[in-house]
């Protein structure tokens, strides 16, 4: 395959669920008659705008639509078809799943276009499925195809956060706190940008099915508003490990708290202790004549016997206040 050629996939479906793969040469002689044309192309390549414009023959509105640089998932009828922009989970080697890739789709009657920057492994699905012989049969069938596999996608990257959270418990239990933080920092910042998608992609997902486009049938709805409900409750889903982190979290400053004030109040006690006796030996340590005790050889052991029971009388007095 030419590395620059903006052509990633191009069938022709059979109606079966099988279709006929198409080269770039094909994809400029295609007729309505030859049968229902997915062509799926690059969007970084300088000859994706010639192909959807020329070959393709979209108007202006729904190219610029195509090639974006920034989406965000809608669906829009136009035209007798529908501009509709998705998004899937990064599963790139390296990539966060977070950083979600956007497909950008037309689709009509007779034709279904995709235009992505990244590769997303739910069209390598749908590309074996119609080698196989068992992909979608019309434009609509894809569409709802492409809905399902990014829905489908998804699910592993929700059960890998929850699986991260059930970690952290275990980890707070054990008072493995340092390793906690950067943890849930993560999953956080991961569940709050999927759901940023997610709920204006569930919303694109209500507008298909319930808007009269014609290339949809009865049970493309129907399966759109499955994907719909399952994306729901994968929003829901994301909420419930926003709010289990920001728990954890909670009772890990809750943690990190009590051992500080721990410390603190060590400290504390210890300083109580050692006032009086640094305030005496202060006061012995003065280099000024008269002091008693100078000159005597048992002087020293004596202060330090006072000393020593001077802290014993601390102690108790500090525990018969509950202090300690």
């Amino acid at each position: 395959m030419d590395p620059n050629d903006p052509i990633r996939f191009a069938f022709v479906l059979d109606g079966q669920g099988g279709g006929r793969e198409l080269d770039s040469a094909a994809v400029q002689t295609w007729k309505a008659d030859d049968g229902v044309l997915w062509i799926h192309l690059k969007r970084d390549e300088p000859s994706t705008r010639p192909v959807l414009e020329r070959a393709l023959g979209l108007d202006a509105v729904t190219v610029a639509a195509l090639l974006a640089e920034e989406t965000r998932p809608r669906a829009v009828l136009h035209d007798g078809g529908a501009i509709v922009n998705l998004r899937g989970v990064n599963t790139n080697p390296g990539a966060d799943p977070e950083d979600m890739v956007s497909l950008r789709i037309w689709v009509d009657r007779s034709r279904i276009v995709t235009v992505r920057l990244r590769k997303l492994l739910a069209m390598e699905d749908m590309a074996k499925a119609i080698a196989d012989g068992a992909g979608p049969k019309t434009s609509g069938g894809v569409l709802t195809y492409l809905s399902e596999r990014l829905v489908h996608r998804m699910f592993p990257v929700i059960d890998e956060m929850e699986e991260q959270l059930d970690g952290c418990e275990e980890r707070l239990i054990d008072n493995a706190t340092p390793e906690i933080r950067k943890t849930l920092g993560v999953i956080r910042r991961r569940a709050i940008a999927l759901r940023r998608f997610l709920a204006p992609q569930r919303e694109s997902m209500i507008v298909l099915q319930t808007q009269d486009a014609g290339f949809l049938t009865d049970l493309h709805r129907v399966r759109l508003r499955e994907s719909a409900d399952r994306l729901q409750r994968i929003i829901e889903d994301l909420d419930e490990v926003r709010e289990r982190a920001a728990v954890i979290q909670d009772e890990l400053s809750s943690i990190m708290s009590e051992h500080m004030n721990k410390t603190m109040y060590l400290l504390t006690v210890v300083a109580a202790v050692m006032l009086p006796l640094g305030f005496l030996t202060g006061l012995l340590g003065i280099n000024v004549g008269g002091m008693p005790g100078a000159d005597a050889s048992w002087a020293f052991w004596a202060v330090c016997g006072g000393l020593g029971v001077m802290v014993a009388v601390e102690i108790w007095a500090l525990k018969r206040l509950k202090w300690i």
